[in-house]
């Protein structure tokens, strides 16, 4: 597997090109809180969120302070704004009684198995959100999987898996080293620009002869690549 996810990585660069990291890793509590926002809607509205929290508040203790009714206003713009304040008030709320301050600068100490198993037991934080925290903030070789991620890996035959968390475990220690932050990125790009679920635009995707999909559309297109905004490189 991991001389596929290689060759794989490499392909997408020359196609995509290496992407733009981050200048400054973000703190973790930042892309947790970041990632919680990005869940099912874009990044360009989970940004705009994130930032009516940034500028809205000096630091996330002043936004532990306020009801989950009153962090909502501020995320509309984002979607299932009760679900995502509620999850990010819980979080808050944890870690002032059991770290007795708002920071997760704590992990930083600590293993990828075990800021997965801290993470996630919190409410609303699941594996893909955990997993962004060691990818961005402490840029470590892991390669968070969404929708994006699981049905390109899928599609090209590197797993056969029913859920982004199951990709995400197959996955776990077979990515190169030093590829996590590419890898992850470009098959995001991958998957909205040209592997997309309906309707894919096989005839210009650049893995088209590795790829182990049965329903190839390969009706000839126009080339349209795009820069896509990734959240958790602008945070």
């Amino acid at each position: 597997m991991k001389k596929k996810i290689e060759k794989i990585n490499y392909l997408l660069i020359d196609y995509f090109g290496v992407p733009q990291k981050a200048k400054k890793n973000p703190n973790p509590l930042d892309t947790i809180i970041g990632t919680i926002l990005s869940q099912n809607t874009n990044d360009k509205n989970s940004y705009q969120a994130y930032r009516n929290l940034k500028d809205n508040f000096r630091n996330w203790n002043e936004l532990a302070e306020l009801t989950p009714a009153k962090i909502e206003k501020h995320i509309k713009i984002a979607g299932l704004g009760k679900q995502k304040s509620k999850a990010i008030y819980e979080l808050l709320q944890s870690l002032k009684k059991k770290e007795k301050l708002v920071s997760l600068d704590h992990i930083k100490t600590k293993n990828d198995k075990e800021i997965l198993e801290e993470l996630t037991s919190y409410n609303g934080v699941g594996v893909k959100t955990a997993s962004c925290v060691i990818l961005f903030s402490l840029g470590r070789n892991v390669c968070p999987v969404d929708t994006h991620v699981h049905r390109t890996l899928n599609r090209i035959g590197v797993v056969e898996t029913n859920t982004p968390e199951k990709t995400f475990y197959k996955i776990i220690g077979n990515i190169p080293e030093n590829t996590a932050h590419s890898f992850h990125t470009n098959l995001i790009r991958l998957g909205r620009e040209i592997c997309k679920p309906t309707n894919p635009n096989c005839s210009i995707c650049p893995l088209l002869k590795l790829c182990k999909y049965d329903h190839k559309s390969l009706t000839a297109k126009v080339k349209n690549k795009t820069i896509s905004f990734m959240l958790l490189d602008n945070l």
